[in-house]
């Protein structure tokens, strides 16, 4: 089941900031929420660990379950490291691409945008979140949705990262982005370790 309630509070739980906006609020109140949430918590098991970097993944990509153990399996598939390969399929996800460029201020109003129908790949419609955008597809907004607040505000770079990743070219002021390569390890920018992933799915 995919989460849907408060996404500060889901950061607060995960240990790191998992939207921009989290950021703020989670240096405010950097642990746990709930009424225990300030005492000093026991070790950790391995396993608690490796679950726990788990549901940060699935969080910060907003998947259910059943999702990332399929991205999981298909990354097995491939001649890479498993992590760095399941991290390159995450990022190709259209609801990520959407986020990373800049045209969505988090992954929740991505996923939001591609299932109304406003972001087309190639010019043509996807309202598939789990879309998987291939190196040479472009991506962009409808003309139709252009003059929405929330892509006025993308155009002039609201929502961008200050540093766009290196697979991506993006032209804010188009509504338009380019995936120019296969996501790398160094060119994703994400809060978790992505082996003890691997090492709880292969336990």
């Amino acid at each position: 089941m995919r989460y849907t309630g408060p996404k500060v509070r889901l950061s607060r739980r995960a240990g790191t900031p998992l939207t921009r906006k989290a950021v703020s609020y989670f240096e405010k109140r950097p642990y746990p929420p709930g009424e225990h949430g300030r005492r000093v918590r026991r070790n950790s098991s391995d396993f608690a660990v490796r679950q726990a970097e788990k549901q940060k993944v699935r969080w910060y990509y907003d998947l259910t379950e059943k999702q990332l153990l399929r991205i999981y399996e298909n990354a097995k598939k491939r001649s890479g490291r498993t992590g760095e390969e399941m991290l390159a399929e995450l990022e190709l996800r259209l609801a990520t691409v959407v986020l990373r460029s800049g045209l969505a201020a988090s992954v929740y109003a991505a996923r939001q945008f591609v299932n109304h129908g406003h972001i087309t790949v190639d010019g043509k419609k996807v309202d598939i979140p789990s879309y998987q955008v291939k190196p040479g597809q472009i991506v962009s907004v409808r003309e139709k949705s252009r003059n929405m607040v929330p892509f006025v505000e993308a155009a002039e770079g609201i929502h961008a990262d200050d540093k766009i990743a290196g697979f991506l070219a993006v032209s804010h002021k188009d509504l338009r982005v380019a995936v120019t390569d296969r996501p790398k390890r160094e060119q994703i920018p994400v809060p978790f370790d992505e082996q003890l992933v691997v090492e709880f799915y292969a336990r």
